[in-house]
């Protein structure tokens, strides 16, 4: 289900202690939401369960970061990121996201665990500053080479910093 929701600039912003918790299967279909995330999101629970987890994505979100986001849990890896995402109204709010693979009792992947906080808003100012030369870059690549060329301006910078994306995301 394509989300048809217009942006809006109303901002929700997370409380201190607040904890966004929710849990997908393997193609990102939501199977749990704690109260929380269902407050922010906007949703019914009932709209949530099986829904994609991109959902709640906003626009101003560019492709390359869930690239390397998915990348990086597929490869059994946790992974940090600053997200916008965006509520059933259009509102919006950010979130600092930690992902983790969920493991069966094999030992094999069976789904992805998110828990998000407030975060900081020095981070987001910085974040959304690249985020915006991400989807810049996107813009001018076309659809079809649109999250090549995010990603390749992230690996860039990150270059530039001489950091991992992990080093970067939790120094800021």
């Amino acid at each position: 289900m394509k989300n048809e929701t217009k942006p809006t600039l109303q901002e929700r912003v997370m409380r201190e202690g607040d904890f966004l918790v929710s849990k997908t299967d393997l193609k990102g279909r939501i199977t749990y939401g704690n109260r929380i995330f269902i407050e922010f999101s906007g949703y019914a629970e009932e709209e949530l369960l099986g829904a994609q987890h991109n959902i709640v994505r906003h626009p101003d979100m560019p492709r390359g970061v869930f690239k390397f986001l998915w990348d990086t849990i597929q490869g059994k890896q946790e992974c940090f990121a600053y997200v916008k995402n965006m509520s059933k109204d259009g509102g919006f709010y950010w979130v600092f996201a930690n992902v983790t693979p969920s493991y069966d009792a094999q030992g094999d992947v069976e789904g992805y665990f998110s828990v998000r906080r407030k975060p900081h808003k020095a981070a987001v100012d910085l974040v959304s500053q690249l985020y915006a030369q991400m989807l810049a870059a996107e813009r001018a690549a076309g659809p079809k080479d649109a999250c090549e060329a995010s990603t390749s301006l992230l690996t860039g910078f990150l270059r530039e910093k001489g950091m991992s994306y992990e080093d970067f995301i939790l120094s800021i």
